[in-house]
């Protein structure tokens, strides 16, 4: 049987879950005190009310090698603007129901009408690729192509 809770180790925040968190590598369940941390380039991570901390992720690790070895996958990973432009686009339009002009999205996300339309480009496309790859799901019969 797994056990979600925190570890019972007897310690005085044993069951102070917010003491706790997870190695981004392993999973396993780490004193916050313990923990190891990188702050690294990441063009998909975007905060999400602070704009200043777009672009950079922090990794979590129960040790120097599991890191390393996130580090490296990081490293390994190209910043794509236009990845990061279209999560801006998507947070400044997250509250809006309705058609939102380009020049009024710009202005939201913090980006040039260019960028904002490279953005929606960006997205698009990718959304493009996942249609093609795993079908429509707002057509009709289930959406899933053989």
């Amino acid at each position: 049987m797994e056990h979600y809770g925190p570890p019972a180790d007897g310690d005085a925040g044993a069951h102070d879950a917010s003491a706790y968190d997870l190695c981004d590598h392993c999973g396993r369940v780490v004193l916050d005190e313990d923990l190891l941390g990188a702050l690294v380039p990441d063009s998909s991570a975007v905060h999400v009310s602070d704009p200043q901390l777009d672009g950079k992720r922090v990794l979590t690790a129960c040790s120097a090698e599991h890191l390393a070895a996130l580090v490296e996958v990081y490293r390994s990973r190209p910043f794509v603007r236009e990845e990061q432009w279209a999560a801006k686009v998507c947070r400044a339009l997250g509250d809006y129901d309705e058609p939102v002009p380009l020049a009024v999205v710009a202005e939201l996300s913090g980006l040039s009408v260019d960028q904002a339309q490279q953005g929606v480009d960006w997205h698009n496309a990718r959304a493009r690729e996942w249609r093609a790859e795993y079908g429509d799901p707002d057509a009709s019969g289930g959406g899933a192509v053989d």
